[in-house]
This record gives structure tokens, sequence and C-alpha cells, in this order.
């Protein structure tokens, strides 16, 4: 199982961030030790000051598939979920400042947060239209909806079987709106998609 995460997606968040727009899909790997998920706490790792959140979609592979044309994409996952992407913000800002590759700052052990509950695409009146949002202490700090996204699902599937291929049980993380910011302990994390509460955890 692989997690594939998008990066840029939305043009507010490659902004903020003082990045380029992208011509087409940025995107780069977790290994499944990144995986968080039954609501566990996230623990702020000891080499890093500043973790930011980053509220994603998440989309699940059903089958197997390289070179995908993005005409037939929507046959290859049939769930959605929601996640986060952890990202040791000044870690990540220390290695692209000489140039290095930064998996340190984005694939470290549970820096990928995953919703126990995927939804059936199906339940979803359009899939261009779909809602989501992440709390921090009762407050909401990121919130967005799919339409905002660069690429949407079917074309960043295409585009990364291109270079991948996809199989069974592979999550695509779709990346992230504006605001992200950074997370200290005690933090409450309540993650929603539509109105359904996806996780619900603490940051220790």
């Amino acid at each position: 199982m692989k997690i594939i995460c998008i990066g840029r997606n939305y043009v507010a968040h490659a902004k903020e961030l003082g990045n380029e727009v992208p011509e087409e899909p940025i995107f780069f790997m977790k290994p499944d030790t990144a995986l968080l998920r039954n609501n566990d706490p996230f623990y702020i790792p000891d080499w890093t000051n500043e973790v930011h959140h980053e509220i994603e979609l998440v989309v699940k592979i059903n089958r197997i598939g390289k070179n995908i044309e993005k005409r037939f994409a929507h046959r290859y996952f049939d769930e959605i979920g929601l996640g986060i992407d952890f990202t040791a913000r000044d870690v990540q800002a220390q290695l692209k400042a000489k140039g290095l590759p930064w998996e340190k700052a984005k694939a470290f052990d549970k820096s990928a947060v995953l919703s126990s509950t995927f939804f059936s695409k199906s339940i979803f009146p359009d899939e261009e239209a779909i809602n989501f949002k992440l709390d921090i202490n009762g407050k909401t700090v990121q919130e967005s909806n799919s339409g905002l996204m660069l690429f949407g699902f079917e074309e960043l599937i295409a585009n990364i079987s291109k270079y991948v291929t996809l199989k069974i049980g592979d999550l695509i993380y779709t990346g992230t709106p504006a605001n992200v910011g950074p997370v200290k302990i005690g933090d409450h994390l309540e993650g929603y998609l539509e109105d359904k509460k996806m996780f619900d955890f603490m940051i220790k």
C-alpha cells in the first residue's frame, strides 16, 4: 500500500507558502508507517519545533492501473475519506533551502492521519463540490471543497499512473487548501467531511 500525496493543489495554499502554481500535479510519497488511525493521539516529534496541519480529501484506489486515461479514471476509486498531512515546516524549509529532498519533513512516523471511515463517492451529489473542514479546539481553521482543487480526482489518478502503477488500497491525499498552521500540545483536532465527523484526536 502506497500513500501518494499531492502538493500545491489549491491556488491559495500555493500562494500562502510563496510557491508557484503548478501546471501539472506535484506528488510525493509517504511510507505506510506514516499512517495515524483510530483517533490515536499525535505526538509532536522532538526534532521539530513547528508541525503544521494540512487537511485533505483522501481517495482510496480499488483496482490496479497503469497509464490510466482520464476518461476511465473514475473506475479506479469508489470511496472518499479524510486525512491530515502533518508537515514539519521548519525542517522542510531548511531542506528546501539546501535543495535537498524533504521526506524527513513529510514522511515521518504517524504524519498521515487517516479517517477510520470512508464513504462511497455515490453519496455525494457532485464530486466537484465536496465540503470538508478542520476544527482545532472548536474553531474552524481550514475549510474548502473539492471544486477548488487545481487537479480533480480523475486527473490526479491519470497523471500519477503515468509514473507509478496504482494498486488496490493505495491512498491519494489530494492536497490541502489555504490556512495551514502549527499545532501544539493539548490541541483537539476534529475533521469533517460534509457534516460527518471523520476523526477526533489530541496533540501530545
